[in-house]
């Protein structure tokens, strides 16, 4: 699937969102070139419950992740959690990610610190949530350069940056809801 590209602050409508349907689109880069794109989702949860799933780096849940190996925390300091993972898209590699948290807006920023070990230029972006009726709009950005970006931004198929955001919001949806009695019970505490 070719990727619509849209204006950097040009977001789907939630009537859109509603639907349930992740939505990916590519938006601009920016000037040090690469690729970027913008990916949309609902999360099935209230956004409190969602946003301890989405930070809870310490959890063991990836085993039906066909896209992380392996992840874990190297250092935690206030806000700023720094953790490596291991990735079946680059087994190689190993992935150190800074993630720098505002829990009052529901906003998690994350750099790629080693992108030269990791075959990249660069690699950064955001999440950001809010509530929607009782789940959650999920909006990642992601800024990002490689050999072969373009091909891989482009490739219709399975294997294309479609295919992994895709999968990455649909396995988040549903495993966040198969979850959600842990998050709800950690809102709380």
């Amino acid at each position: 699937m070719i990727l619509p590209t849209r204006p950097l602050n040009a977001e789907p409508s939630n009537k859109e969102v509603l639907k349930g349907k992740p939505i990916i689109s590519r938006i601009q880069a920016g000037a040090r070139g690469g690729a970027a794109y913008m990916l949309i989702y609902l999360a099935p949860v209230p956004v409190d419950v969602f946003w301890n799933f989405k930070t809870d780096f310490d959890a063991d849940i990836f085993d039906g992740n066909k896209f992380v190996r392996a992840q874990r925390v190297l250092d935690r300091r206030r806000n700023v959690v720094l953790i490596e993972n291991k990735l079946s898209i680059n087994s190689a590699a190993t992935f150190r990610w800074q993630n720098t948290l505002d829990s009052a807006e529901y906003r998690l920023d994350f750099v790629l610190t080693n992108p030269e070990q990791c075959g990249q230029r660069y690699h950064y972006g955001h999440f950001k949530l809010e509530p929607l009726g009782s789940q959650t709009k999920v909006l990642q950005k992601a800024y990002f350069d490689f050999l072969g970006v373009s091909l891989w931004v482009n490739y219709p198929g399975k294997g294309g940056m479609y295919d992994l955001l895709d999968y990455i919001a649909r396995w988040e949806q549903r495993t966040s809801y198969n979850l959600r009695d842990n998050y709800e019970r950690s809102v709380g505490e």
